[in-house]
């Protein structure tokens, strides 16, 4: 493989990853905030409990 093809690929796999890794931190923020909201549920319905 001459290094140009070399080089080629090396940022062809830097893309990829950088991309993989947005993902994962999209994945994880998503995450984040569905558990957040759940909870939020949660203490709603804990109020609504005791206030009744």
């Amino acid at each position: 493989m001459t290094p140009e093809e070399e080089k080629q690929v090396r940022s062809r796999q830097k893309s990829r990853a950088l991309v993989t890794g947005l993902l994962l931190a999209a994945l994880v923020v998503l995450f984040y905030a569905i558990t957040i909201a759940k909870m939020g549920e949660a203490v709603d319905g804990q109020l609504a409990a005791v206030t009744l």
